[in-house]
């Protein structure tokens, strides 16, 4: 039993923290790592990771659980297919608030890019979940594959050790989500190779 509980416990931390929001950030970080953005002034960077943070992880997490706290629900109870799409409103809100707000500033295409891909991640996931629950966690980590794919073409490096960290990180993630209940081995699949393909094609063609 106590092991049961330390397993759940384990899958709770891991859950929270790869949070489906983390894209964003995460593409900036290899952007400012292996493109001509690492040029860029310090301070630069910072102040564009702090925007990213502000409005594609700090605004959806507060939203969600003031909306889940006001609602009385528990995380699992949120976790419903039914349940979820005003915490979809409120991230892809957030999402296009960034994206716009980058756009009025003229910021590189790059970083639009990966503003845009997380966008249409979101909104793909919330069209999916209303007939069939989809893992944004999975999708998440899917589209960091795909953008790292989509800059390794760009940029010219090689990412196949960054990719065998993605799909290590989605194993544990997506088993940690089947741990506690909230998805289906296939909700879990699907998620993450639907997030890789859109990532990929958004970041390659538009």
């Amino acid at each position: 039993m106590k092991n049961e509980k330390r397993l759940i416990i384990a899958a709770r931390a891991v859950s929270l923290f790869f949070t489906p929001f983390y894209l964003p950030i995460v593409g900036m970080l290899v952007l400012f790592t292996f493109s001509f953005m690492s040029i860029f002034p310090t301070a630069y960077k910072l102040q564009v990771l702090a925007m990213v943070y502000f409005f594609t992880i700090l605004m959806p997490t507060i939203s969600i659980r003031l909306y889940r706290k006001y609602q009385g629900w528990t995380l699992i109870e949120l976790g419903q297919r039914e349940r979820r799409m005003v915490p979809y409103a409120l991230s892809i809100a957030s999402y296009f608030a960034c994206y716009y707000l980058f756009l009025r500033l003229h910021m590189p295409h790059f970083i639009g890019s990966i503003l845009l891909a997380a966008l249409c991640v979101q909104m793909i996931c919330a069209l999916i979940n209303v007939v069939w629950k989809i893992s944004t966690h999975s999708a998440a980590i899917g589209a960091v594959g795909g953008a790292l794919f989509a800059f390794a073409e760009y940029l010219a490096f090689n990412p196949i050790w960054w990719l065998c960290l993605v799909f290590l990180v989605g194993g544990i993630v997506g088993t940690c989500r089947m741990i506690l209940r909230q998805h289906s081995l296939g909700q879990i699949v699907g998620g993450f190779w639907i997030g890789f393909f859109v990532a990929a094609i958004i970041i390659l063609f538009i």
